[in-house]
């Protein structure tokens, strides 16, 4: 399951722009290539330098501490291997921005109580 984030207001993020926000107990980077949104979590698998400062080539934004590159996209790096982000669903609602994340919240169950 997952759970739909509206951010406040009607954000506005500009072609080329990028942004952190803060969802959930989790900081994810927001872009704007070519008029696409990516949301992928802010922090390097490698050594947790923010990637929202990275440089952004095509779909693919370098980590600017150590120049591993990750796919805006699917999260993973440009030659493969083990490392990657996640990436998050990014739409635009009645002209709010709406990232869905994965629900970490427990799913009660109904139980059935003896009469």
């Amino acid at each position: 399951m997952t759970r739909r984030y509206p951010l406040p207001g009607r954000v506005q993020l500009a072609r080329g722009e990028r942004t952190v926000v803060h969802i959930a107990q989790r900081s994810i980077a927001l872009f704007n290539v070519d008029n696409s949104l990516y949301a992928i979590d802010d922090s390097c698998p490698h050594a947790g330098s923010s990637l929202a400062g990275g440089k952004v080539d095509g779909r693919m934004v370098q980590c600017p501490a150590h120049g591993l590159c990750f796919s805006l996209e699917t999260g993973g790096m440009r030659y493969g291997g083990g490392l990657a982000v996640q990436t998050y669903p990014v739409s635009v609602e009645d002209g709010r921005i709406v990232i869905s994340l994965p629900d970490t919240e427990p799913q009660l169950e109904s139980a059935k109580v003896p009469a």
